[in-house]
Order: structure tokens, then sequence, then C-alpha cells
């Protein structure tokens, strides 16, 4: 339904979109998830009409509109200021489009009533957007944005200034809507939560360029790079030296610690690694079992509660230590003897200079 050709856009001497390629399937919803500075602001603008690329091209259902002005794009856009007009009712707001497009008063009403329905607004259509809350001006501003029947919605950080609870109720809300209308929508994000409770695909951006894409499940469970890992979710990255290497498999030497990983293709004995372990992932048991086959011993150096898990962070000795979350039930003091056996973990081919490999130190982002 999407494609972005080889999108390259400068600002002067900065490179904000490096031979950007990517493609939007029809009806599904695709987060461009990124940290500041990444290109996925001049993505969304460029699809807009709003950034005209330095070279590239952009097609949306075939056609393409490079050149075209972002009112012949056929777009309805969601912004994170809500962008409404504050002497309009939630009736003209939502039908302003209609009446610039020049549909008669009848067919606007029909329209703006079903468009009301579709975000749960109905009896607000008489009143200002002073009146309502922060979700039901964002309701509003989905409403303007598909009344009209586009062929792609886009969203720019459309939940940023809502607190956390209605940004969690307005996720469902969002993604409900786009899936019984069945529209294609690329949602825009720095909040990795979102991007994976939201989407069926996640692109994630680093740099201009294309990191990886891929379902929530893929990005959070295989990411490809190093930048994926620590991007999205909570990890432990632990440098080390390959020891032995037998078919898909490695032994990995991390200070006192031996564990096995995924061999990285071309993998070789005493090469440096980065090894990438979710926190959730170490399973964690009170008191010194090391005894028993792939036990480690450690101590708890710090314990942060947070409701439904504890957040502690292990040292297992030469300056090794780890992240890890367990259920709040076990309650374990700061000083504490545990036991930990880590996943087979997953590898990055690493250099001296990256980062958690110079002395081969556990790092924990």
């Amino acid at each position: 339904m999407i494609e972005l050709r080889s999108i390259t856009t400068r600002y002067g001497s900065v490179l904000a979109n490096d031979h950007l390629d990517l493609s939007v399937r029809r009806g599904e919803l695709l987060t461009l998830l990124g940290p500041s500075g990444c290109g996925k602001t001049t993505a969304l603008r460029t699809l807009t009409g709003h950034v005209r690329p330095s070279e590239g091209q952009v097609l949306i259902d075939g056609r393409d509109v490079t050149d075209l002005p972002t009112y012949r794009r056929e777009l309805g856009m969601v912004f994170q200021n809500f962008a409404l007009f504050p002497h309009m009712t939630v009736r003209d707001n939502v039908g302003f489009p209609l009446m610039i497009r020049g549909l008669d008063r009848h067919e606007r009403a029909e329209r703006v009533a079903a468009a009301l329905r579709l975000v749960r607004l109905e009896g607000h259509e008489g009143k200002h957007p002073r009146q309502l809350s922060g979700g039901q001006q964002q309701r509003v501003g989905l409403a303007r944005a598909l009344v009209y029947r586009p062929k792609v919605l886009l969203l720019d950080e459309p939940l940023s200034n809502l607190d956390a609870k209605l940004r969690e109720e307005m996720r469902f809300e969002i993604k409900d809507v786009v899936t019984r209308l069945g529209i294609t929508a690329v949602y825009v994000t720095h909040d990795q939560e979102e991007a994976l409770a939201l989407s069926d695909r996640v692109a994630i951006m680093n740099r201009g360029r294309l990191e990886q894409i891929g379902t929530p499940e893929e990005i959070y469970t295989a990411p490809h790079t190093h930048f994926v890992a620590e991007f999205v979710g909570l990890s432990n990255f632990l440098g080390g030296r390959v020891e032995a290497v037998t078919g898909d498999e490695m032994t990995v030497a991390v200070g006192p610690i031996r564990t096995l990983a995924v061999a990285p293709v071309g993998a070789t004995p005493g090469q440096r690694v980065l090894l990438f372990v979710r926190p959730n992932e170490v399973i964690l048991a009170p008191g010194d079992l090391a005894a028993e086959a792939g036990a480690l011993p450690g101590r708890i150096e710090k314990a942060t509660y947070l409701g439904d898990k504890v957040d502690y962070r292990v040292t297992l000795g030469e300056g090794v230590s780890l992240r890890v979350q367990a259920d709040a039930r076990l309650r374990l003091a700061p000083g504490a003897a545990v036991t930990l056996r880590l996943p087979p973990g997953r590898a990055f081919v690493a250099d001296a200079a990256e980062r958690g490999v110079a002395g081969l130190p556990g790092t924990a982002s």
C-alpha cells in the first residue's frame, strides 16, 4: 500500500534519512520506532508531503505521489497536540474536512455521526474541545482523520500528551478502530511499549536508516543488532570471548562464567562477542546452589520493588553484574546470596571498542 524507495533527505549537512526503503502492507498497522533524531518523523513527513526528499520516491497504492501536495494524497492525520479548532464544536471539528471538500450538509451529518460512533463519542457533538478530557480530544482528532475515508491513516506521537492510564486506554482504542476499518496505518513513536502493544509490524530506525523490521515478537525476542536489543526492552549485555564452537552453539567465557550461546555466523574461538540476555529470562533462586550443574553463585547488590515484580542487580564476581527481574512474591534483601541460571544467550560479534566489551565486564541497560 505504501512504499518509500531509497528516500534520502538532507537538512543542510544533516542526513535525516539515508537511502531509506520501507514497504507497508495493505491493512496493517506499522509503527516507526526509534530514539529522537533517528529520522522517523522525517520519514512520516516525507510520506505526508510536508518534506520533499532530496532523492527517492514515495508511492501510495501504486501511484507515485512524490511531487503531489499533501491534500492530494488521500491521507488522514492525527497529531500529538490534537490540533482541534477551539472555537468549533466537536461536530464541526470532525466535519471540517468534509466541508472544505464541498460535501452537502446531509452527507456531512451522516459521516460525522458515523465517525463519532466509531470512536464512542455520541452525545458530545455540541461540546467544545475545552469541555473534553485529553482522551476525548484525541478521539475527536481520530474521528476527524477518518471521516472522509482516507486510504492511509498517519499518527504522529498521538498519545505523548496524555497521562499513563489514558495512553494505555487509547492504545486499545486506536488498534480497535484501525482493525475494524481494515485501514492501512503508520504510527510514529519513541515509546517501545506502545509500539509492541499496537503494531502488526515494527520498523526500528537508527541514524536515518531501517535497522530491523518485524512483528513485535520478532523484534523483542530475536533482535538482529546490538542497537535493537538495547533499544527495545531491558537487556543485559555481557562481553566475552568464544572458547569453543559446536554447530550453531558456542561456549563463551564472561569473567568467571562459562555459558552457552547461539553462535553468530562465522564465530571462531578467541573472538570477542557481546551476549544479550533479557532480565526476565534469568532464573533466580535464593541461597547458594552453585554445586548444581549450570548454576552460578551471586549476591544481591540492589533491589527495586516494581509492584508485580522486583528488579534486582546481582553481582557474580570479577566485575560481572546482571539485572534480573523476578516475581514480587520472592523478596530478597541486598546482600542476600542467590543462584542464577542463564538461558542460552543470543550473541553479537563485538569490537574491542564496543560498550561492555573492554575489560570483559557485564553491563545492563
